[in-house]
């Protein structure tokens, strides 16, 4: 029988594999190149935010107060301040809207779907 850890690291492995290409440094020199980057980028994204929103189910269910009543703004801000570290060129501001959007859209989904499934790498 595999460790539980095992499986989590291969799958981190896994999804660090499937993004690395999309964010080495290129340039494309023309429209399209540029729009098929971006769709390469947007693709990663929303597997990313398909991986984040069922991960922030499982914390709904385990939290002890969950759902938007259960909101940390202490934990939001250390996320906003992580993300702005990674995100240099996005003004502080915009990158909030983005990441409350996205803890919102969360909850939503929580609140949506109680099961108690394990998040999912969608191909």
């Amino acid at each position: 029988m595999e460790a539980p850890g095992v499986a989590a690291a291969a799958q981190a492995r896994e999804a660090a594999a499937r993004i690395a290409p999309l964010v080495r440094s290129a340039v494309p020199d023309t429209l399209a190149g540029c729009r098929a980057a971006i769709d390469a980028v947007d693709a990663a994204l929303a597997t990313l935010l398909e991986h984040r929103v069922a991960l922030a189910g499982r914390v709904q269910r385990l939290k002890p107060v969950g759902g938007h009543a259960g909101r940390d703004p202490q934990r939001e801000a250390a996320i906003i301040a992580a993300m702005a570290e990674r995100a240099p060129s996005v003004p502080p501001e915009s990158l909030a809207r983005i990441v409350t959007a996205i803890i919102e859209a969360g909850l939503d989904a929580a609140e949506r779907d109680r099961s108690d499934e394990p998040p999912v790498w969608r191909l």
